[in-house]
């Protein structure tokens, strides 16, 4: 429940604290004095949208403070601590509107974006205006208020049902996705293949182009390279005739022979004799070397033939595929592995249509189970609604909560359900529900939309919330409903039942209700009064709780206008009425 709410510079409030009880909360006030903005503040605490034109002239910003009693474990707290809130004690939320138009939004302590505050309210707050009676006039929320009254035993149902039914739809995508993909799978698969049977034609090895170039470059020039070294190894060793001049070792040997005589007489000439040595030794092995050079070198015409045709191969398929052979190797790699994907394409088709009608069968066993308990629930709401209404000054009223399907042929659409028919599906269910209204006993109930005035519809939506609020089969509601001038159009004896109802809402749940009559207001646990007071040229209004006088004053104001002894009799006389139906 909501202990205390205080609001700080909401237009012409200028401060105000509410102090609130576990019960009937009542809030009323002359017109114009602020009551609504107080609902209007406590949307912005649980994420509506805020306006920056509701900041109090002459105020930086607006503020709005929420202290929640929350038992431990329940949904808000938890969703309050995944935002990283402190929930050690009461639930705490702050939503602040700065003049320039910039927001903020707290829990806990903690600053956090609006959505969280969105998030908290699904578990705190059902909040309804005199024009927000969106559960009745919006058809498709007439399966809404269905599946809250039916609890857990429907939400259970509902997720095996949903479940089942992403399962089903999933693989009818799938396999429709397959089948039209069908034609450009053989034209993409045909294509990789020939590219496949192209690179396997060539067969590239790793490393063969560069290989293959160094080939081609030694053979292609065989001739050149061996006059070269042959030249090279003459000029180190002598040519074979011994005729031209003397080689690299005929003067190396010779330098060494001029030295020989001498060296034991200087240690300086005998360290260059030995490079000398050094020398000699490795101009012999650079010509043995030359000479095994040329030993190996071919001019074989026929072996540079094919490798420059070798050579031409792989361009032609290197251009193709990458420039390179290692690019054409991973383009094979790839080609493969989607050549695999498609093949198996005919596979996943043939497992798909093999598991589909299965998978629908079981989707249509689970709607029909959801549908049966919709029946059922929807059966126990119209009886409890119905038995409402006849405390709510509509006593011949009968409230039917029908649930039907819609039968069709086209098979993508539908699901079989296992009396035989193929109804239309979707995430929600194969159902149709709708709220019916017979306001009197010889007329056909009609869609609740057409069939109630306003303050039929008001009352028809009170008594649903008190069907909804009455803790039954595991059905957990919220802890608080806010009702802003749920009773327009209501007046007399049915307003009395309207405050009756409201308070015995009020037995399950926090109820906060903005009301102009005194025939509801007499039923409250606590009273407060919005009040306005103007001094000089400042207009301000604030929020008092009212003692037993003051609040036997404002019911007399709200009858007749005035606090005249005659009217403060009937408002003795309206809170004695209320307390007896009460008890």
């Amino acid at each position: 429940m909501f202990a205390q709410i205080r609001i700080t510079n909401l237009g012409v409030i200028a401060e105000a604290t509410l102090d609130l009880h576990p019960g009937l909360n009542v809030l009323t006030g002359e017109t114009g004095a602020g009551k609504t903005l107080v609902v209007s503040g406590l949307g912005m605490l649980l994420g509506a949208r805020g306006d920056a034109g509701l900041v109090r002239t002459g105020a930086d910003r607006l503020t709005v403070e929420g202290i929640v009693e929350l038992p431990e474990g329940h949904p808000a707290m938890v969703r309050a601590a995944d935002a990283g809130a402190d929930v050690t004690d009461d639930l705490v939320l702050v939503r602040s509107i700065a003049a320039s138009g910039r927001g903020r939004a707290h829990v806990g302590g903690r600053t956090v974006p609006l959505g969280v505050l969105t998030d908290l309210s699904e578990h705190l707050v059902a909040v309804h205006g005199q024009a927000d009676q969106w559960r009745l006039r919006r058809p498709e929320e007439h399966r809404t208020v269905l599946d809250a009254y039916g609890g857990a035993p429907v939400a259970q149902a509902q997720a095996e049902y949903e479940s089942a039914f992403d399962e089903y739809r999933s693989a009818r995508a799938e396999l429709d996705d397959l089948r039209a993909q069908e034609r450009d799978r053989a034209e993409t698969l045909g294509l990789l293949e020939y590219q496949l049977a192209q690179i396997a034609e060539v067969d590239p090895q790793p490393g063969e182009d560069e290989e293959l170039r160094v080939e081609d470059d030694r053979l292609g020039h065989a001739t050149e390279l061996l006059t070269a070294a042959g030249s090279a190894h003459a000029a180190l060793s002598g040519d074979e005739s011994g005729l031209d001049a003397p080689s690299v070792l005929d003067l190396l040997g010779a330098a060494r022979h001029a030295v020989a005589p001498v060296l034991g007489n200087d240690a300086d000439l005998a360290a260059l004799d030995t490079r000398l040595g050094e020398i000699q030794a490795l101009a012999a092995d650079l010509a043995a070397d030359l000479a095994g050079y040329t030993s190996s070198l071919e001019t074989d015409p026929a072996r540079l033939a094919w490798v420059q045709q070798r050579r031409a191969d792989l361009g032609s398929v290197t251009a193709r595929y990458g420039g390179s052979v290692e690019a054409v190797l991973a383009h094979a790699r790839d080609a493969a592995t989607k050549v695999a994907a498609l093949q198996g394409a005919d596979d996943r088709i043939a497992v798909l249509e093999g598991d589909l009608e299965h998978l629908r069968l079981a989707a249509g066993k689970a709607a029909a189970a959801l549908s049966d308990l919709r029946a059922d629930s929807a059966a126990r709401l119209g009886a409890a609604v119905t038995a409402e209404l006849t405390h709510l000054a509509m006593p011949k009223a009968v409230v039917v909560v029908q649930v039907t399907q819609s039968e069709t042929t086209d098979d993508a659409d539908g699901l079989p359900l296992p009396d035989g028919r193929t109804v239309t599906a979707t995430k929600r269910g194969v159902d149709i529900v709708e709220i019916l209204l017979a306001a009197n006993p010889d007329t056909p109930p009609r869609s609740i939309i057409k069939a109630a005035s306003g303050g039929e519809l008001s009352r028809v939506m009170l008594a649903i919330e008190v069907a909804l609020g009455a803790p039954a089969d595991g059905v957990e509601g919220v802890p608080t409903f806010v009702f802003d001038e749920v009773d327009a159009g209501v007046g007399g004896a049915a307003a009395l039942d309207v405050g009756a109802r409201l308070a015995a809402l009020a037995q399950h749940a926090q109820v906060i209700v903005v009301t102009h009559l005194a025939q509801v207001a007499a039923h409250a646990d606590r009273h407060l009064i919005v009040h306005k007071e103007t001094s000089g040229d400042i207009t301000a209004s604030g929020v008092r709780t009212l003692d037993e006088d003051e609040r036997v004053a404002e019911l007399a104001r709200m009858m007749s206008g005035d606090d005249g002894a005659t009217a403060l009799k009937h408002a003795r006389e309206l809170l004695s009425s209320a307390s007896r139906r009460n008890r």
